[in-house]
């Protein structure tokens, strides 16, 4: 019942496709939508990060172009894993851009098979269509719950 309370981040739309025999898992970043307003003048410089983890350790880092003043950026930008096991997770990022100072997490998704819902939901399908991209929309949860489930995993 929380939800309705909870302050909206916005949706992130990407596709997976894992390939079982060359060991390669493809996340392409599609498109955000709706995302939550994070500077002065009411838009963000959104990017996005992608980490490849296993039990609780980041593997890989890649990361998309930043969007200039908007909150729904289009990607379609491609990237490729090699990964040992089906045993990893992969959590995704938005982050919005500045040029002084840090840059702020918008909010964040956990894809992987300790993960949950839609996410799992979409992992799952993924490993059960080899080869072949699936693609969904999830929505961005803060980045502290994320990182919440993934240092229980440890």
């Amino acid at each position: 019942m929380l939800s309705f309370f909870l302050e909206r981040l916005g949706d992130i739309c990407l596709s997976l496709r894992y390939v079982p025999t060359a060991g390669k898992l493809t996340v392409v970043i599609l498109e955000a939508k709706n995302l939550k307003k994070m500077d002065v003048g009411g838009l963000s410089d959104p990017y996005v990060k992608i980490h490849l983890m296993q039990n609780g350790k980041r593997l890989k880092k890649k990361k998309t172009t930043i969007k200039k003043n908007t909150l729904n950026p289009y990607y379609n930008e491609s990237f490729s894993f090699e990964v040992p096991c089906e045993q990893i997770e992969v959590a995704v990022t938005v982050l919005d851009y500045d040029k002084i100072g840090k840059n702020d997490a918008i909010g964040k998704v956990l894809l992987g098979s300790n993960s949950t819902g839609t996410e799992q939901r979409h992992w799952l399908d993924m490993l059960a269509n080899p080869r072949r991209p699936i693609a969904q929309w999830h929505s961005l949860q803060a980045e502290d719950d994320v990182n919440a489930l993934i240092s229980n995993k440890k």
